[in-house]
């Protein structure tokens, strides 16, 4: 099972917090005392010296003296400050014969030398006489110099440890510091102690915060994967809707922007694809198309072309001397140039579909758009053939992609052969199917069914079922020609249904992204 990366961060963060405070807890164990004494050491030597500037040309001799009591008063508030026990003492010089047993009991290997004192060994005689505490085993020397020396010493008496210090002071005087050493040890147990439920405290609220702070990341990150999911599936609809300005934020944004991009590629490829595969197909039928289109075009034009050459050479022989015969040849001559020039207009824009010099480019639109301009343009031919149109306007926008332009010219050109065809209820019902992925357009007109055997034959050029009535309206077979050419180059389905009452068109598209 995947850790999710909330349940990640909780317990690094955990592990983190965990190993801090077992390392507080070891610095405490083992770095502590000697930290501590290393502290204290410094704190006996500071008050050594404080003690020796205090004590500076003091006469102890005359305790009457007003020196003397602030000199007193200021070794009082130095002890209390500083949580040490300060003695000074005065001894001679030349030890007596009791001096000289006690040194001879702290240097028993250098009796040779007793006559001969230092200042430094009557320092040691100091703490060993007046104190008695002398130089054994407990006794351990922390630090030495001219003017002091720093011990840790046990006495046994109180079962405690001390740190100690004796020093020279003028006039034969001795300074002797004590302060007790065991309360580290019992401030070290204590904190330890206290760190562990501290500890305990700490790591519980620690999850429960970092929980809540992950939570911060982790759900805009979803976003973005719910986000980087519909992108997966070709939904660019989706977006980063987050307003933060953190690196977060800026990934969004970037996905939004990579979104559009793609939408964009994409619209392109599907240009491009369509175009591509359709110029392989058209490779292999141009010859052919080309033929066919001569030829049809040649059979088209052969009768308008022959009824103008008539009638205007009739018009040219002055064979009807009357006005209103000559007045129904130019109507002839002109409704025929104009069967001419409509015919040879659609010609064109079929041959560039079939051709590929009308080029497919694929758009995001709305086909309602599409259907209402149809609908409102023709709406006067629907009055004037007293046609009854059932059309219902969808409020609700169906997007598709196709190329805009085309698509209105293939609903034109079903709407305009409904209205040719229309019989009987002279009834046309326009209306959309949503399938999913597709939509479907569909075009009814009542009428007469098309015969089965010309269904697939009405798409071809020229192509008429009934040449008299298509004579009387103008068609030319052109029509469907090119809503083939269209659907085809869009790739997408076309066909025609008969009913008992009419006949349907209908085309698709796509609408999903």
């Amino acid at each position: 099972m995947k850790r999710s990366m909330r349940v990640r961060l909780v317990l690094i963060f955990s592990t983190m917090l965990i190993l801090i405070i077992l390392c507080i807890f070891m610095a405490n164990v083992f770095l502590l005392p000697r930290f501590y004494q290393s502290t204290k050491v410094a704190q006996m030597k500071r008050v050594c010296t404080r003690v020796s500037e205090i004590c500076e040309n003091v006469d102890w001799d005359d305790q009457s003296t007003e020196n003397v009591y602030e000199v007193y008063d200021k070794l009082d508030m130095l002890s209390s400050n500083s949580n040490v026990d300060i003695y000074i003492v005065q001894i001679v010089v030349y030890p007596t014969s009791g001096d000289i047993a006690a040194l001879n009991y702290m240097y028993p290997n250098n009796t040779d030398r007793l006559q001969q004192v230092t200042k430094e060994q009557l320092g040691k005689y100091v703490k060993a006489t007046y104190f008695g505490t002398p130089l054994d085993a407990n006794c351990e020397v922390l630090s030495q110099q001219d003017d002091c020396e720093v011990y840790k010493v046990y006495d046994e008496r109180v079962d405690s440890n001390f740190i100690e210090l004796t020093g020279v002071l003028p006039d034969n005087y001795w300074l002797y510091l004590r302060t007790n050493y065991q309360s580290i040890q019992e401030s070290a147990t204590v904190s330890n102690h206290f760190l562990m439920y501290v500890g305990v405290i700490a790591v519980i609220c620690g999850v429960f915060a970092m929980l809540f702070v992950s939570n911060q990341y982790t759900k805009p990150i979803m976003h973005l994967v719910k986000h980087a999911e519909n992108m997966k599936k070709l939904n660019f609809s989706s977006r980063y809707e987050g307003d933060r300005d953190d690196e977060i934020g800026i990934l969004g944004n970037s996905m939004n922007a990579l979104s559009d991009k793609l939408e964009e590629t994409i619209s392109e490829l599907k240009t491009a694809n369509n175009e591509l595969r359709l110029d392989l197909e058209r490779r292999s039928e141009q010859e052919k198309m080309k033929q066919e289109f001569l030829a049809n075009v040649s059979h088209e034009l052969k009768t308008p072309i022959a009824l103008i050459q008539g009638y205007a050479e009739g018009l040219q022989d002055n064979i009807n001397d009357d006005n209103e015969s000559r007045e129904f040849y130019c109507e002839v001559i002109v409704d025929e140039a104009n069967k001419m020039n409509k015919m040879v207009k659609k010609l064109l824009s079929l041959n560039q579909l079939e051709f590929g010099n009308g080029q497919i480019r694929m758009e995001h639109f709305d086909l309602n758009e599409i259907l209402n301009s149809v609908v409102n343009a023709t709406d006067i031919l629907f009055k004037k053939n007293e046609v009854t149109l059932s059309y219902d306007r969808n409020s609700e926008p169906v997007f598709v992609w196709a190329d805009e332009y085309m698509i209105e010219e293939v609903v034109t050109n079903y709407v305009s052969n409904a209205l040719n065809h229309v019989k009987y209820e002279k009834k046309i019902e326009i209306k959309t199917t949503n399938n999913k992925e597709t939509v479907r357009v569909s075009v009814f007109n009542t009428g007469d069914p098309i015969p089965e055997e010309d269904l697939d034959k009405i798409w071809s050029k020229f192509y008429k079922v009934d040449k008299a009535h298509t004579r009387e309206y103008g068609g030319n077979g052109i029509g469907l020609s090119i809503v083939k050419a269209v659907m085809e180059a869009h790739n997408q389905p076309y066909g025609v249904k008969n009913y008992d009452n009419g006949v349907e068109f209908w085309f698709e598209l796509d609408i999903k992204d």
